[in-house]
């Protein structure tokens, strides 16, 4: 998810360093599980992603069971115990993480190579849903959905994805939420924690194809679910949401519906960086943000509306392709973990992974022709505008929007 709040601040571009070259491979098997590795990186991150284990993929009655399951990440599951679970992974020197948004959820571990195979089966344990860990998965997530609620660019984000997708709506409402029942946290996991459609990624694999099988193997007995369709994509709507809060400071982003490629998103971005904006993207959406002073906040919406509404030259557009591009691939670069997410979305977006060659080709083959219609199509859309703090002098939706009809 990728997530707004981490994305609201505006990440420097970087030359990547010399890597050595990879070899990625990308297998489907029976159960509809994508397994992708390369055989470059001298670590092993081995990564389970769950595409519809995100919040947007909650009823009404569910709301907050996905940042709940993350919480429930390597518990008590298929005749093992939490403990057991635990002592496995730190036995080979594996440091275990788990993350959840919006739009997925991702359970994973760091190690050495020749241990990444032997834990796979780790990562798809069926859940036990032992009373005691689901106890403890409730109190972890309240205390991140408080720590959350009190960050005020996290309850931005928040407010952000409310006003473009709708407060009602599964992708609008918030994903920090402690409501969830012990019964809606396992009816979600049973349903979105399969197999099928899911995507494991593993870094520093030598032979692509007996790791294939190990997995095959020690997955044989995880929950494979239903044939999934494609998920429906959410409905951009645009609106408007506000939180007055007295923290001395408005705190104001405006996002559009961007680019579905996230190789045009990110270079939207970047033209919005070099235009002096703290530029940020999602999936499909992209906008500025601005912090500033009490005084200064009757004028932020009108510097955050003219970052964005004129259409960059074709020199700024190669600017930035080069830094779009250089981020990109120095993700590639920037560590096995942000490796295999890296290697994950190139699967969920476009089905395959073809390395850093591919990566940087689908940024050199962004045109200005194809800015300027990314742009075009984005100031036809109708704005979103979240606003949070000190805010009696920032400009209504109305207003703002009115700019760009």
């Amino acid at each position: 998810m990728q997530h707004i709040t981490c994305s609201l601040r505006s990440v420097p571009s970087s030359t990547p360093t010399a890597t050595k070259a990879s070899s990625p491979s990308v297998s489907t098997l029976p159960n509809g599980l994508t397994v992708v590795t390369e055989d470059a990186s001298s670590t092993s991150t081995v990564t389970l992603t769950f595409p519809n284990a995100g919040s947007s993929s909650e009823s009404v009655a569910e709301q907050g069971a996905a940042l709940a399951n993350k919480c429930l990440a390597f518990k008590s599951g298929s005749g093992l115990s939490s403990l057991l679970i635990l002592r496995n992974l730190e036995e080979d020197g594996a440091a275990p993480f788990a993350t959840a948004d919006r739009h997925g959820a991702t359970v994973g571990y760091t190690a050495a190579p020749d241990k990444a195979a032997r834990l796979v089966p780790l990562l798809a344990t069926t859940c036990a849903f032992e009373p005691w860990d689901v106890k403890d998965a409730k109190t972890i997530a309240g205390e991140e959905a408080k720590a959350a609620n009190s960050s005020v660019l996290s309850v931005l984000t928040e407010q952000l994805y409310g006003a473009a997708y709708g407060a009602q709506t599964a992708v609008g409402r918030s994903y920090y939420s402690d409501a969830a029942s012990s019964s809606a946290i396992k009816s979600f996991r049973e349903k979105a924690y399969v197999l099928n459609g899911a995507v494991l990624s593993a870094t520093g694999v030598a032979d692509h194809g007996a790791f294939v099988r190990s997995v095959e193997e020690g997955l044989s007995e995880s929950a494979v679910g239903e044939a999934s369709s494609a998920a429906a994509a959410a409905a951009y709507m645009g609106g408007e949401a506000r939180i007055s809060a007295p923290v001395g400071e408005a705190h104001v982003a405006l996002a559009f519906e961007g680019p579905k490629s996230t190789a045009l998103l990110n270079v939207v971005k970047q033209c919005l960086t070099l235009s002096g904006a703290s530029a940020f993207t999602a999936p499909a959406l992209v906008g500025v943000y601005a912090g500033v002073p009490v005084a200064s906040a009757s004028t932020v919406a009108d510097s955050l509306s003219a970052a964005v509404t004129a259409i960059p030259s074709n020199d700024v557009v190669e600017r930035a392709k080069a830094m779009a591009k250089a981020e990109a691939v120095f993700a590639l670069d920037g560590g096995s973990q942000s490796l295999a997410g890296a290697m994950t979305s190139s699967v969920l977006e476009t089905g395959s992974f073809g390395g850093a060659a591919q990566l940087a080709a689908s940024y050199d083959a962004v045109t200005p022709k194809d800015v300027a219609a990314a742009y075009t199509a984005m100031l036809k859309s109708t704005p979103s505008m979240a606003a949070v703090g000190d805010i009696a002098a920032v400009p209504y939706h109305a207003t703002v929007a009115s700019r760009f009809s």
